[in-house]
């Protein structure tokens, strides 16, 4: 079996143009973004080629305002290595959507349910892209 170039070079192609790749541009720009149905105005997040809710690929990309609410959090702790405990929490954001990141800038059992944050972008590094984290509106410590 051979391969054509042609079909190669179309591939990566798509590959570049993923809707996680697109994300991670948005991101290195320092934009939260999400993506909305528009057959249905739904908004969703994580990136996908079609809509979740209708299964229309009809999307398109806007930038989040990046505030939210705490709608979930649990804390995570690692007792077999001596790492401080982190949080994990579920944020709805005022477009609509619900992504899960993590409360920064506050101590791990101090994010609250009903908590009002704002996005902040982790810059990531060398093997890591981009990511949004988010911060108590107000400040934290």
């Amino acid at each position: 079996m051979t391969t054509d170039t042609k079909e190669v070079s179309m591939a990566m192609n798509e590959i570049k143009n993923s809707p996680l790749n697109t994300y991670i541009d948005y991101c290195r720009k320092g934009q939260l973004a999400y993506q909305v149905c528009t057959e249905d105005n739904t908004p969703f997040f994580y990136p996908r080629v079609v809509a979740p809710k209708s299964g229309s690929s009809k999307l398109e990309w806007r930038v989040s305002q990046g505030l939210g609410t705490v709608y979930a959090t649990t804390t995570v702790t690692d007792t077999s290595k001596d790492k401080p405990a982190y949080n994990v929490a579920m944020i709805d954001l005022e477009e609509g959507f619900r992504m899960m990141s993590r409360v920064e800038d506050i101590a791990s059992d101090e994010v609250k349910v009903g908590m009002k944050v704002k996005m902040r972008m982790h810059p990531g590094g060398e093997k890591q892209a981009p990511y949004p984290v988010f911060v108590p509106v107000g400040g934290g410590k």
